[in-house]
């Protein structure tokens, strides 16, 4: 599936170029920074430009994704309902048309008649990126598009995005928050088994040039099915003549039970806090932190498939916490992603409700799993 995986890295480019669109080009960013409530808002304006952004960045990458591989349509699942209702009650569907100005006129009457607006933001869906190269040449891997469904989270970290601090990243140093942290995610799953076989993560903004000022990004891949493992991250494995203590990023919100129990096994100054549950499992690929343990329910498979991809890739992978904890001391549940959670409804079908462990070796998911058996 070398040429799903071509065009998975491509959507993700053209998807990063609309997010980086809506953050630079003045009349997307105001709608995107200045939404109207209450008395101030226009009625027949979507409810939510943060919505649309994400909603287009989606949409883009299901038509594409499904113009080349129509017998995965119904299996391409996002975060995103591309439905908006305004405050008349009038209902669009926001969907890529075969043109740029089918789409922009589309656009525009979500965005009541905002041609401007319409026009950035169809020409950055209909715009072709530059040559992707990821290394893909002479990948063989024996599925079929039939065999497989697609998770996408089209900006992770959403909060990050419209705040849109630009940190400077520090190669080798987990950067808790700012711009970077928001991330395209693409995820490959077998239908059958809810098996991670392939997982796209593009950073947007990953790099700005002092000169212009703009954003360049940073993409990252991995293939596991059977014996193929490959990735575009080499981790660096610490051996037992340079061991070290272990590492655990987390989120702020986390229990204190959950603090205090892993800062009594890392030491305080190994447990780490960032935002978004992708950059957070972008930092286990990295090797930048050993592990991202999360107790509550909070992330969805639209969150962990892509990351959980690329750790596979790279001997790791993302543990169910609460079910693993009932497990026999070594044993895991890893997280899988074609049910849904029969007593959940709208979006909460889709929640990894256990919460979860993602881990890089698992002889450090067993040193965490064995210090929080008994205190959740």
């Amino acid at each position: 599936m070398a040429e799903l995986l071509r065009l998975l890295l491509r959507v993700s480019e053209k998807a990063a170029n609309v997010a980086r669109v809506c953050r630079q080009e003045a009349p997307l960013f105001q709608l995107l920074i200045q939404e109207k409530t209450g008395d101030d808002k226009n009625k027949k304006f979507v409810q939510d430009f943060k919505t649309l952004a994400d909603v287009v960045i989606q949409e883009v990458i299901r038509h594409d994704v499904g113009a080349q591989f129509p017998e995965m349509v119904g299996f391409i699942l996002g975060e995103e309902s591309n439905k908006f209702e305004n405050g008349l009650g009038e209902s669009v569907t926001v969907t890529v048309r075969a043109t740029e100005e089918e789409t922009a006129a589309l656009l525009a009457t979500v965005l009541d008649g905002d041609l401007t607006a319409a026009a950035l933001l169809a020409r950055a869906i209909h715009q072709d990126p530059k040559t992707v190269d990821a290394s893909t040449d002479g990948l063989t891997v024996p599925l079929s598009p039939s065999d497989l469904g697609i998770w996408i989270d089209p900006i992770d970290a959403t909060s990050q995005y419209i705040e849109g601090r630009e940190e400077v990243l520090e190669e080798g140093h987990l950067s808790p928050s700012g711009l970077h942290c928001a991330l395209v995610l693409i995820g490959v799953y077998l239908r059958s088994t809810g098996e991670p076989v392939m997982g796209v993560i593009n950073q947007p903004f990953n790099h700005r040039d002092p000169t212009d000022g703009s954003w360049s990004g940073k993409l990252f891949w991995g293939v596991a099915c059977g014996d193929i493992n490959l990735c575009s991250v080499s981790q660096p494995r610490t051996g037992p003549e340079g061991r070290r203590a272990l590492s655990v990023v987390l989120s702020s919100s986390e229990k204190e039970v959950v603090k205090e129990t892993l800062t009594s096994l890392c030491g305080p100054e190994k447990l780490m806090y960032a935002s978004g549950a992708g950059y957070k499992i972008l930092c286990v690929i990295q090797g930048l932190a050993d592990a991202y343990v999360l107790s509550e329910g909070s992330t969805f498979k639209w969150d962990s498939c892509a990351p959980h991809a690329l750790l596979r890739a790279l001997g790791g992978g993302v543990v169910d916490l609460t079910k693993s904890l009932k497990c026999s001391s070594e044993a895991k549940v890893e997280l899988t992603y074609h049910q849904p959670y029969t007593e959940g409804k709208g979006a909460d079908r889709w929640a990894n409700y256990g919460g979860l462990v993602a881990y890089g070796d698992c002889s450090q998911l067993n040193s965490i799993m064995g210090a929080l058996r008994g205190k959740l």
